[in-house]
């Protein structure tokens, strides 16, 4: 198992590697003392730092949202004006780096998010987590002329979410598609909503 840390502090650490054990051993796995053998720390740490199992989910959740960011590359979606083109460009890169380099991260978003189904407190923080993303592309395909820019992002975010789950989690998992094959079905879908 290999645990990224983005930064120093000890949060980090902790969360990193709760992320890496929900996508190693799934939520089953995931325990206190787990964290601190994965990650070296002296026992006690991580209920230090994330007194409840609710604290750790959370603390969790919020690492997904930071490191997720990094990976959608948010700074990186385009002007609208520069048209479909583009978005599907920015889109697909996001999409393969999920597939590819951060597939562990993005098992372990599916590992919280059917974890979420069953805690109303952590769907608070999970869906919270996805509203910066949406938000954005709901102004960019606005800005794209969507003549329905609500339903228009959720069939991008489902059409999104369904491939890297049936790719990391389902029936199409030893099947990764290439960065120009998820720019095609992006592209077509774009085309469709909005008249490109």
């Amino acid at each position: 198992m290999s645990v990224r840390t983005a930064g120093p502090s000890r949060s980090d650490l902790v969360a990193d590697t709760a992320l890496a054990l929900l996508a190693e051993r799934g939520m089953r796995g995931l325990t206190h003392r787990a964290v601190d053998e994965a990650a070296g720390l002296p026992q006690g740490s991580t209920s230090n730092l994330a007194r409840t199992r609710q604290a750790l989910l959370e603390l969790a959740v919020r690492r997904l949202a930071d490191r997720e960011a990094r990976v959608l590359a948010l700074h990186e979606m385009p002007d609208p004006r520069a048209g479909a083109g583009s978005l599907a460009d920015a889109l697909a890169l996001a999409i393969h780096r999920a597939l590819t380099r951060n597939r562990e991260l993005t098992l372990a978003r599916y590992e919280l998010a059917l974890e979420a189904t069953r805690r109303p407190e952590l769907r608070a923080y999970f869906d919270a987590t996805g509203a910066r993303f949406r938000e954005q592309l709901t102004a960019l395909v606005t800005g794209m002329g969507s003549t329905d820019p609500a339903r228009h992002t959720l069939s991008l975010v489902a059409w999104a979410d369904g491939l890297m789950f049936s790719c990391v989690a389902g029936s199409f998992g030893a099947e990764v598609p290439n960065l120009e094959e998820v720019r095609a079905g992006l592209r077509e879908l774009l085309d469709g909503m909005l008249g490109a």
